[in-house]
Formats: C-alpha cells, sequence, structure tokens
C-alpha cells in the first residue's frame, strides 16, 4: 500500500493518517486554519502522544461531549469508535447508563438515541 500522503510534510501526514485511523474513513488533506489546527496540531500531535489510547482519548471525549450537550460530534464520534472495535454494544450502553448520572438526562438521553442508531445499524 502506498502511503498518499507521502508528499505532505510529516506533521500535516502523521496527522491525516490518524484521521483516517479514527474515524474510519478516507480523509484529503484541506486548506485553511482550523483544517490546519485540526490536521497538524490536534491529531497530528495531541491524538498520537504517548499515554493514552486511542481507546481512553474517545472514552474521554465521549463525556465531554455528552455533557456539553454536543450530539452533532457525537454522530461521528459513537459510530467511528462501534466500527474501530473500541466499544462494543454493551460498552456503549454502559457508558449511557454511567453517563446520564453526570452529564444529565436529557444529554444522556440523546447520546443513547445515538448508540441505539449506531448499534442497529451494524
Amino acid at each position: 500500500m502506498t502511503d498518499k500522503f507521502a508528499d505532505l510534510p510529516e506533521q500535516r501526514r502523521r496527522g491525516l493518517l490518524k484521521m483516517e485511523e479514527v474515524y474510519g474513513f478516507d480523509m484529503t488533506d484541506g486548506t485553511g486554519d482550523f483544517f490546519r489546527y485540526t490536521a497538524d496540531h490536534l491529531f497530528g500531535d495531541i491524538w498520537t502522544r504517548p499515554g493514552l489510547s486511542d481507546r481512553d482519548r474517545r472514552l474521554l471525549l465521549i463525556g465531554m461531549l455528552t455533557g456539553a450537550g454536543a450530539a452533532d460530534v457525537l454522530g461521528i464520534q459513537i459510530p467511528a469508535a462501534y466500527a474501530n472495535g473500541e466499544f462494543d454494544a454493551e460498552a456503549l450502553r454502559e457508558i449511557v447508563v454511567f453517563l446520564c448520572h453526570y452529564a444529565g438526562w436529557p444529554n444522556a438521553a440523546r447520546l443513547n438515541s445515538i448508540v441505539e442508531d449506531t448499534i442497529a445499524k451494524s
């Protein structure tokens, strides 16, 4: 397999490869400051640091997003985590039960809908 990002600077290459790994879909290089910070810094630096697994990072992110009521981003994170095998159906449902007590019932209800839709589509 060839590295389609081989001609890019190392930090961008590393970031795009990590984005593909985390999200499970093909990435293309983008433009603008927002994309640069996302690819180069968030995924090229933060997601590739030692000390936490991708599963650990995703679990923290799911908790934070649920507490913030960010169902739109959870709609990306939950299916990606499930497809990557980071969490099975039982674990995702347990996350919902746990977070409803800390993030609030309405936020966890939205998370539950995303979880159940994700499981149903598998």
